[in-house]
């Protein structure tokens, strides 16, 4: 069987970040063909950018020899095509069918990389609804869960810590409209889940002083000093740790670590 292509070559042009796709959306007219002669007529479409056309004749492919060995891999250059021309919810259909029927395929970790862009790519502004970033989170972390060995691990990691930090902006600007509004429960909820899930990210010494204004307008001083101790152990160079540590003095406070805080526990003590 001659597939023109060494297996994988075909698939790794998506890493190599090929441009541009054909608004042409002509249907294709049913004519039984041989099966070489469709999916060879696809890959010429894909080399020459039509990823449209060439996404409709892998589809072809499944569609008039559903049960070859064609069919498997015209499934997810079906997938791969459609990404390339924003169809990506086209494209997680297609890969998540050949995850099902191909679980363990060589395949099966460019499947998952192939769900996890197609989500990636369409993260929005924190101002928005994060559900996209949180499927594509979880999308990158089954990378990295069942295939850690594979080329994709590396760059699903990267985007991972994309993720996490925009999920952590989210929970930001929610805790900060909250602490505008003097709902200062809600906002310490929201500052809470940023130091207890996204600790790593950039969020987390602004987090700290918001804790620290929040429990210090709610008049629970033991907390208060507790986020800015350990902001300032952490970032002592931080505009945050300056912030916290005024709001602290005008009160006649200084920054002191209460290990029963569930700060401190869901840190670590800092001393």
């Amino acid at each position: 069987m001659n597939w023109r292509f060494p297996a994988m070559a075909v698939l790794l042009l998506a890493m190599l970040g090929v441009a541009g796709c054909s608004s042409d959306e002509e249907e294709i007219v049913y004519e039984e063909r041989p099966v070489e002669s469709i999916y060879n007529k696809a890959l010429d479409y894909l080399e020459d950018g039509e990823y449209r056309r060439a996404a409709q004749e892998f589809d072809e492919v499944e569609r008039q020899h559903p049960y070859s060995a064609w069919a498997k891999r015209a499934m997810l250059m079906s997938a791969y095509a459609n990404y390339k021309i924003n169809e990506y919810d086209t494209a997680i259909l297609s890969a998540q069918r050949f995850l099902s029927l191909y679980p363990g395929s060589e395949d099966a970790a460019y499947a998952q990389y192939l769900i996890a862009l197609s989500y990636y790519e369409r993260i929005s502004d924190v101002r928005r609804d994060q559900k996209i970033t949180e499927l594509a989170h979880n999308s990158l972390l089954e990378i990295l869960r069942r295939y850690p060995e594979s080329k994709y691990a590396r760059d699903a990691q990267l985007k991972l810590e994309l993720t996490i930090d925009h999920l952590a902006g989210k929970e930001m600007e929610i805790g900060r409209y909250y602490l505008n509004q003097q709902n200062y429960l809600a906002a310490i909820n929201r500052f809470r889940t940023v130091i207890e899930q996204y600790q790593t990210t950039t969020h987390t010494p602004e987090a700290l002083h918001r804790l620290t204004e929040a429990y210090l307008s709610l008049g629970i001083a033991p907390e208060a000093q507790t986020s800015a101790a350990i902001l300032g152990y952490n970032f002592p160079g931080s505009r945050w740790y300056q912030d916290s540590y005024t709001l602290l003095a005008d009160k006649g406070l200084e920054p002191k670590e209460n290990e029963d805080s569930w700060i401190s526990q869901a840190w670590g003590s800092v001393f």
